[in-house]
Formats: structure tokens, C-alpha cells, sequence
């Protein structure tokens, strides 16, 4: 009887011991702090936002010119008279073309100046991301961690990570970013 008791009890202490080296090790990651403190993110964000402004003045610049034709065309409307009636509704039809081509060109510099800064974000912000990418799976290597949540305000549905790791800092460090605990805007912990 002893026999079959001490048989069940280290029966059951193996199987504890199983259960608890088959848990899964769980961390969590605010991958918006990490991006905030990243110098080439910084980086980055100001050359995005230069040709930003660089693009918003080429649109200005041909709304400029469209409102201004567009004053012109309305005066010249003022002056129409049944003497001069032929002539200046020529000119306005004129008027009324370069017009269109204006609006026309105002819809596709705004698409092109679109395209082009997606492009740039892609092109800067994908390698940066990628880098994050892989430091956060070196970290979760070094930790034994087999579940990384990032609980970023950007949707993370996690609502309790009491008992989670986490290797926010370990992968700023691991990244050579600020250390200090600098949020995003905006950011409510959970």
C-alpha cells in the first residue's frame, strides 16, 4: 500500500515537473516606445516630414496659380458689355480650359506627391522595422520566451499582462536606443 502511494506521489511530482517545463514563457513588448526612442526613427520622421512640406509647396504653388487665373477670368467677366461680348467670351472660354487643366494638375501633383512620400515611408520605415523585428526575436531567444504581445496602443487586443515579461527595454538597449522611459504621445498603460 506504502508502495502504491509513493508510486502515485512521485508519479504525480513527475508529471508536475513535465507541466510546469512544458509551460509556455510569455513577454510583452511596447513596440511604439521602442520606435520612439530610436534615433534612426527620429531620423527618419524628419526627412519624411521635409519632403512632406517640400511636396505641400509644389501643391500650394499650383493653387496659387489657379486661384489667381481664376480672379483674373472672374474680372475680365465684370467687364463683359454686348460690345466687347464676342471677344471676351472667347477669352473666357479660353480662361475656363486653363482652368480645368489647372484643377487637373492640382488632383495629380496631390497624387503623385502621395505616391512619392509612401514611397519614402517604405523606404526608411521597413529596414527600421525589420531591425526592431529581429531584435525582439534575438531578445525573446536570450529570454527563453516563447510569446511576445505587443501591447503598443496601435490594436493590441491583450488586455492583462500581469506575469508577462517585459523586454521593451532589452530591445531598446539591444537597438541603442534611449534607455530612459520616454512613452509615445498618447500612451495609456493597460
Amino acid at each position: 500500500m506504502k508502495l502504491i502511494k509513493l508510486f502515485f506521489i512521485a508519479a504525480g511530482l513527475t508529471l508536475t515537473a513535465n507541466a510546469v517545463n512544458a509551460q509556455q514563457k510569455i513577454g510583452n513588448i511596447s513596440t511604439d516606445e521602442v520606435f520612439a526612442n530610436l534615433p534612426d526613427v527620429k531620423m527618419a520622421s524628419e526627412t519624411v516630414d521635409n519632403l512632406t512640406k517640400v511636396k505641400k509647396a509644389e501643391i500650394d504653388k499650383v493653387i496659387a496659380e489657379y486661384q489667381t487665373k481664376l480672379k483674373t477670368a472672374q474680372d475680365k467677366e465684370k467687364t463683359l458689355t454686348e460690345a466687347n461680348k464676342a471677344v471676351l467670351t472667347k477669352e473666357l472660354e479660353a480662361a475656363q480650359v486653363e482652368l480645368d487643366n489647372l484643377a487637373k494638375k492640382i488632383e495629380d501633383t496631390r497624387a503623385q506627391a502621395a505616391k512619392e512620400i509612401s514611397a519614402k515611408q517604405a523606404e526608411l520605415y521597413n529596414p527600421l522595422q525589420q531591425k526592431v523585428k529581429d531584435a525582439v526575436a534575438a531578445v525573446a531567444k536570450e529570454k527563453g520566451l516563447n510569446y511576445i504581445f505587443d501591447v503598443s496602443t496601435r490594436g493590441s487586443n491583450l488586455v492583462y499582462t500581469e506575469g508577462g515579461e517585459d523586454i521593451t527595454d532589452l530591445v531598446k538597449a539591444k537597438l541603442g536606443a534611449s534607455a530612459t522611459a520616454t512613452k509615445p504621445a498618447g500612451k495609456a498603460k493597460k
